[in-house]
């Protein structure tokens, strides 16, 4: 999705009312790009649970604000939300952006409680290579922040891209000592947290066989996976489904909101039984 759309939906939405900004441009690390923005709802009862939302970009592009639609649903839904920006290509390459997630992560644990958050109930959410940093830090243990993430929504992610054939892999993960632990498919073990993985049928960017591959690997290891295909769905489509102003064509944000009502415990009495009934219909 390019940047320029993302930021016009932005500045056309007046964002839900039902949520706050918090705080703007904190700064979680040194280094100027490593600033984040708090979101929360306007009205809550006790402490709530948590969501950082990892934005996408092909890991060389994107800032923080411009997602501010997405963090206003989220938190109008009753989640503190945290939107982080992080170092990309030409500054940066692989590892480097995972690294400043994880300690934007870390922040969020650290700071949570003084935003009215509760970090013991923690989701990484993300779009496009944004999903593919969410995924990485909840699989890989060596960021050090995967056994604080209690679930994780992704949205058209790359998780299967090995060899790397496309100017954005190639330039992004060419580089790496192991190119096969790039790959989340790799990574999968039965202490990864539960996960939503939606994808759009006609994504040509990134192709829905990787949201297909992750999802049967973490079944192969018991793990919970709601997994979602959307029939004339474009890449963008997923991410502008989330707090748009447009029309929603489908079940998208509802189903991402009752997936997080679920595994972070804000969830209505019978949300077990709608969760069970997902996961029997999920999946081609």
């Amino acid at each position: 999705m390019s940047f320029s759309l993302v930021g016009l939906l932005n500045f056309a939405s007046p964002g839900d009312r039902r949520s706050r900004r918090l705080a703007s441009g904190l700064n979680y690390g040194a280094r100027p790009k490593q600033r984040l923005d708090v979101y929360g709802p306007r009205q809550a009862s006790g402490p709530v649970p948590v969501v950082i939302y990892i934005y996408g970009g092909a890991w060389n592009e994107g800032d923080r604000r411009d997602f501010a639609f997405v963090a206003r649903w989220l938190a109008g839904l009753g989640y503190l939300v945290v939107v982080p920006d992080y170092r990309v290509l030409p500054e940066v390459e692989y590892p480097v952006f995972l690294e400043d997630c994880a300690e934007a992560v870390r922040w969020t644990l650290q700071h949570a409680a003084g935003f009215g958050g509760d970090a013991s109930r923690l989701a990484l959410a993300g779009h496009s290579a944004g999903a593919y940093n969410a995924v990485m830090l909840a699989l890989q243990p060596s960021y050090g922040v995967a056994d604080a993430i209690d679930a994780v929504v992704g949205l058209s992610g790359p998780y299967n891209f090995y060899p790397f054939d496309v100017p954005i892999s190639i330039r992004t993960f060419s580089g790496a000592a192991d190119p096969l632990a790039t790959q989340p498919v790799n990574l999968v073990s039965s202490a990864a947290p539960p996960m939503f993985l939606a994808s759009a049928d006609g994504d040509t960017v990134v192709g829905p066989q990787n949201t297909v591959a992750l999802a049967h690997r973490l079944r192969e290891h018991g793990v919970a996976v709601i997994e979602r295909h959307f029939p004339g769905f474009t890449h963008p489509s997923t991410l502008l489904e989330l707090g748009s102003l447009l029309s929603r064509r489908s079940s998208l944000a509802g189903e991402v909101a009752e997936f997080l009502a679920h595994t972070l415990r804000l969830a209505p009495p019978d949300s077990d039984a709608m969760i069970g009934a997902r996961k029997e219909g999920a999946g081609r």
